[in-house]
């Protein structure tokens, strides 16, 4: 059964304008240092940042609480798995808000094109 469905879009040129003007400050609130290795690492980063975001964001939508209670950007985390399949590992308040609901899986996906970066997250109740 599904617990939520959230998506977002996010403009990749939002990210840009942080990177061209070196605004580490908002990259380090918003993404793991992980997340910034691998944005950093990749030839569009901005896409990969802006991407990330809109996961963090349909995440919050799909559980419906926003980002509240406790929860902080960084309690939200997207990997890849080793097909390159993108994940999003919870911890903190996330992570506890997630088992206080007795949740089951999350299913992501992301997309980019066009100026814009789109997510799509799926929460099943256990």
């Amino acid at each position: 059964m599904i617990f939520g469905i959230g998506t977002d879009i996010v403009s990749i040129e939002r990210f840009q304008r942080f990177i061209d003007s070196g605004n580490t400050a908002i990259l380090r609130r918003l993404f793991t240092p992980g997340e910034q290795a691998v944005c950093t690492a990749r030839k569009s980063s901005a896409a990969c940042y802006a991407a990330r975001f809109a996961a963090k964001e349909s995440f919050l939508k799909a559980i419906g609480t926003g980002l509240r209670d406790g929860i902080s950007w960084l309690d939200m985390e997207v990997v890849s798995n080793d097909l390159g399949k993108p994940e999003l590992l919870l911890s903190g308040e996330a992570l506890n808000l997630y088992r206080a609901h007795r949740l089951g899986r999350l299913f992501l996906s992301l997309s980019h094109d066009g100026g814009c970066a789109v997510a799509m997250v799926v929460v099943e109740a256990e």
